[in-house]
């Protein structure tokens, strides 16, 4: 699905919301701006609802964002800015489900008409920070690599792989925009934006303002329990990421490797460094005339064909184990039913301990104990105190009883002869170690990327039962101990 798309059926909607409010409930004054009170509204809701169903999804797309920032403004005069940014990444979840909540409450209050004065600014407000956002994230691909986003003299042509965050999570996971498609799609809504700062007094309004109150309020009352339920204590109920139950991950990613390889080179467009022109060739003619266009005159960018399989996570797919062994193949290559224990990360505090020693040295002397006879006699000859840091790692409690359950599975699995594996983000070697100490685990214990980990499932813990490389199964770990946890 396009964003035009999602715009027709959402100004479907609007229209037929528009023509009921005018001709069957009298309530519209304007109808050029109902309409837009109904589209916005819509778009709103629906945007708003393909994100609450996972939270957490926005929250790490929001701690890109702040870790972004942080780094932009280390080096400017707005450096006191940037210690805000390590806070508010420690609170992305808080900021993701108060964004998101208001999003589509003040798509309800824009369709019923609620508080026309604030709304229209609130509305604008929202629009105005999703602007930044997004026409962050497209504007830095202009910014060319050693240069700072406030450098604008040193901003060069575009290219993607400047781009800080490659997607703005407008949709969540439910559809991928361009951050181009992205900034514009947000400065389209603008314009809405300022009309409603500016018209907010001709705003229908549906019922009293008793009933859009109580509407408002319980409508956001709701979607806070909704966004919990969607990764507190469940996950999410609709899975729009690549890694749902039924795909067989083997296959995809296999697929995705293949359509890759065959994309092919197209044309070659070449920028003169100098004067700028650019000069756009078919891949046959670039060879026959490649050497008009040295180098050291000119930049080179090649035009490719798009995959028949567009490349999803399930492409980045990779494990490895402690000693950095890649075992992806290994892994999905398992037979009959196994079980991987996903945790994404691992809270602990670390302890270093001075730990004090005496170290005796010795000296040899010789003793004469008669006029013929000598012997060796050893005595202490220095006592040193020693100081030494001795390094210890403490989890967290209530974090290390998520995996009773789970645990318990296991022991039952590898009783019966099926794989067990625990896959955890990069760390260092002894905090794995410690953690598997903690657990009692002795099963194989993987590594990977923690963003293919937040990828796979919204839990950590999270539990993934797997038929050789196809999904089979997810678990939270909350539902899952009230399930398996008595067994």
């Amino acid at each position: 699905m396009s964003l035009m798309t999602i715009f027709l059926y959402v100004a479907i909607v609007a229209a037929l919301l528009t023509a009921f409010f005018h001709f069957g409930l009298k309530r519209v004054q304007n109808p050029g701006l109902s309409f837009l009170q109904n589209f916005a509204g819509a778009l709103f809701v629906f945007s708003g609802f393909v994100k609450v169903v996972d939270p957490l999804g926005t929250a790490y797309k929001l701690e890109e964002y702040f870790a972004e920032f942080e780094s932009l403004f280390q080096h400017t005069w707005f450096s006191f800015l940037s210690p805000v940014f390590p806070w508010m990444g420690s609170h992305a979840v808080g900021f993701s489900v108060f964004v998101i909540i208001l999003e589509i409450v003040l798509g309800i209050m824009l369709i019923i008409g609620a508080a026309p004065r604030f709304t229209a600014r609130a509305f604008f407000l929202l629009i105005l920070f999703f602007t930044a956002l997004t026409g962050f994230t497209y504007l830095t691909g202009y910014v060319p690599e050693g240069a700072t986003f406030f450098e604008f003299g040193k901003w060069g042509k575009f290219a993607a792989s400047n781009m800080k965050v490659t997607d703005c999570g407008c949709f969540g996971d439910f559809i991928k925009l361009s951050p181009k498609t992205s900034f514009f799609k947000d400065v389209f809504l603008l314009i809405p934006a300022l009309i409603f700062l500016f018209g907010f007094r001709q705003m229908h309004q549906l019922f009293n303002t008793a009933a859009r109150t109580a509407i408002t309020g319980i409508s956001a009352v709701a979607l806070l329990f909704y966004a919990w339920s969607n990764y507190k204590w469940n996950l999410p109920d609709f899975d729009f990421r690549p890694f749902k139950v039924g795909v067989d991950i083997a296959e995809q990613k296999a697929l995705e490797a293949e359509a890759q390889a065959n994309v092919k080179i197209l044309a070659y467009r070449m920028t003169n460094k100098e004067t700028g022109e650019v000069v756009q060739l078919s891949y046959d003619d670039y060879m026959k005339d490649f050497k008009k266009y040295p180098k050291e005159k000119w930049d080179l960018e090649q035009v490719r064909s798009e995959p028949e399989i567009a490349p999803t996570k399930i492409s980045d797919f990779e494990f490895s184990d402690a000693d950095g062994n890649d075992v992806t193949e290994e892994f999905l290559g398992a037979e009959g039913t196994h079980y991987l224990i996903v945790a994404v990360k691992l809270p602990y505090e670390k302890e270093v301990q001075t730990i004090t020693r005496q170290d005796t040295l010795f000296v040899v002397d010789t003793v004469q104990v008669a006029p013929d006879s000598i012997v060796l006699q050893r005595k202490i000859g220095e006592v040193k105190t020693i100081e030494e840091e001795a390094v210890s790692y403490r989890f967290d409690e209530d974090y290390l009883k998520r995996y009773d359950a789970m645990l318990k599975l296991a022991d039952k699995a590898l009783q019966e002869g099926k794989k067990v594996h625990l896959v955890t983000a990069y760390n260092d070697p002894a905090v794995i170690e410690a953690f598997k100490k903690e657990l009692g685990i002795s099963f194989p214990v993987y590594l990977a990327d923690d963003i293919l980990l937040k990828t796979i499932i919204r839990s950590n813990p999270g539990l993934v039962e797997m038929d050789g490389g196809k999904i089979t199964g997810k678990w939270h770990y909350r539902p899952f101990a009230k399930k398996f946890g008595r067994q």
